[in-house]
């Protein structure tokens, strides 16, 4: 086994500490289990789990006071388990506002662009889109290019719960090494079983185990290989390597907290709301608190069957007592809920640095400020998550250009390109259009076209404006050729018959 140099400290501190030395694999095996249950990871897990619905009021049970005074399961009452999933619309809200629209780059070098856009093609902005949603419940996301068989570059994606990262520094900027840990179905025989298995990631190659109860064991059907495979004209195979950890991390913050870990009360807490009072509203006369007098029978059980069944009891009078039952009715008040909900969506929303629509369609026709104001808190978090999303464009482009050198597409090792996110954000139209007017030989073509809400391509716009502009100068050109006979009664003037020859 080959080690890094964070690797032999450690060694070296648990030797010294311990009397014994630790192998490389005892090491991971060791830090594997204790990641495995870690609070980061099972965080990692709740954010996904809760995006998809699986919150934690699908468990709840509906509990008494019971004859000891402990609380016990109530198995005749209501208990509706309701879900708003309000975190993952934020989840949602977030990633569109960022990513929802396609990257665009920008660079001097007219190739280099041409190039990049080839290479990030919509397949690329899919899987970005899905990656930037994944760090936001996990707090980040790993991005892994990597060679295909056609010899061209592709890119994939691993949630946070799968990856264990060895940093070389505290600033987690330099990998070491990482560990993928992840779970696969295999059949033996006729039977089928769960594996975990585990790939190594070092700067010389990937290497493959699955783990037993705890033990790493070599894969028997994959061997340690490097990141890039070519074959060759003898009918074998070149190999290299990248250099270095072929993993770029996708944070959603700097802190490398997830979204769920500021939301994950409020959610409960609306989840709570919107179940308790329909548990109240089905609380009606069948299956609440009745008051007895002098009915028929002793038995209770009876009576309560008797009453769901047919809806009906019998009774009597005598002298001594009158006969009857009613129930002890509970006023649900809908006001205290709706402003309940409203407090914990509002607080939520605010937790969670989104926006409310209706705040906009609430106020008839929003001026630009109206709609900067409301967008005021989503765009500073998209500001901060576009720092780090930029911070890993610069990691991934050094791939890029050692991909594109390699395969002879050009090289762009001087070059530099700028990556833009268009955000999918609300603007007043009429409002943009007109500013964009007033701006016309103040800022140039180029600018004022990228800025109007209608242009989707900025160089294809250009290029049909000046095709346009070519047009309309020929058809002028034509026109003038005709104006001198216009003006003398030619064509046609007030002598405007021609005279027919013959």
């Amino acid at each position: 086994m080959i080690f890094t140099d964070i690797m032999r400290k450690i060694g070296k501190i648990i030797s010294a500490g311990a009397g014994t030395s630790m192998t490389d694999k005892e090491f991971l095996e060791q830090e594997i289990a204790r990641w495995k249950r870690s609070a980061m990871r099972k965080q990692s897990f709740l954010g996904e789990r809760y995006y998809h619905s699986r919150h934690d009021i699908l468990k709840r049970k509906r509990t008494a006071i019971g004859k000891d005074g402990a609380l016990v399961e109530v198995k005749n009452l209501p208990n509706n388990r309701k879900i708003d999933n309000q975190y993952a619309k934020m989840v949602d809200q977030k990633v569109n506002y960022l990513v929802g629209k396609p990257l665009t780059f920008e660079s001097e070098n007219k190739d280099y662009t041409e190039t990049l856009k080839k290479v990030f093609s919509g397949k690329f902005q899919r899987m970005f889109r899905n990656a930037s949603e994944a760090s936001l419940n996990g707090a980040i996301a790993w991005i892994y290019p990597f060679y295909a068989k056609d010899g061209s570059l592709q890119f994939t994606f691993f949630k946070s719960h799968e990856i264990l990262p060895f940093w070389a520094d505290s600033e987690h900027t330099k990998l070491d090494l990482a560990v993928r840990i992840y779970q696969t179905e295999v059949y033996e025989g006729f039977s089928r079983r769960i594996i975990e298995r585990v790939e190594v990631y070092r700067p010389e190659g990937v290497e493959y185990y699955e783990l037993d109860q705890g033990e790493l064991v070599p894969d028997s059907y994959r061997n340690k290989k490097d990141y890039i495979v070519f074959e060759n004209n003898e009918g074998g195979s070149d190999s290299y390597n990248w250099g270095k950890v072929p993993l770029i991390p996708l944070r959603y913050n700097s802190q490398e907290i997830p979204l769920i870990q500021r939301l994950k009360g409020l959610q409960d807490g609306i989840n709570a709301i919107i179940s308790d009072f329909q548990n109240n509203m089905q609380e009606d006369y069948r299956n609440t608190i009745l008051v007895i007098e002098n009915a028929e029978g002793t038995d209770l059980g009876e009576f309560r069957q008797n009453l769901t069944q047919f809806g009906v009891v019998k009774v009597r009078s005598t002298s001594d007592a009158k006969g009857g039952v009613t129930a002890l009715e509970v006023k649900v008040n809908s006001e205290n809920y709706k402003a309940i909900l409203e407090i914990f969506k509002r607080a939520l929303i605010s937790n969670a640095m989104g926006y409310d629509a209706t705040d906009l369609r609430t106020t008839g026709s929003p001026n630009q400020m109206n709609i900067k104001s409301v967008l005021n808190d989503i765009d500073l978090d998209a500001n901060r998550m576009e720092t780090e999303y930029q911070a890993a464009f610069e990691e991934l482009l050094e791939f890029v250009k050692v991909y594109l050198y390699n395969a002879d597409l050009g090289d762009f090792t001087h070059d530099s390109v700028e990556v833009i996110f268009n955000r999918d954000t609300i603007i007043s139209e009429s409002e943009v259009i007109q500013d964009i007017k007033n701006s016309v030989g103040i800022l140039s073509d180029e600018t004022l076209v990228a800025q109007h809400p209608y242009v989707k391509n900025v160089e294809s716009e250009l290029e049909k404006l000046e095709k346009q502009r070519g047009e309309d100068e020929r058809d002028l050109e034509y026109q003038d050729a005709f104006q001198p006979r216009l003006e003398s009664g030619g064509m046609n003037g007030e002598r405007g018959v021609l005279e027919k020859k013959g």
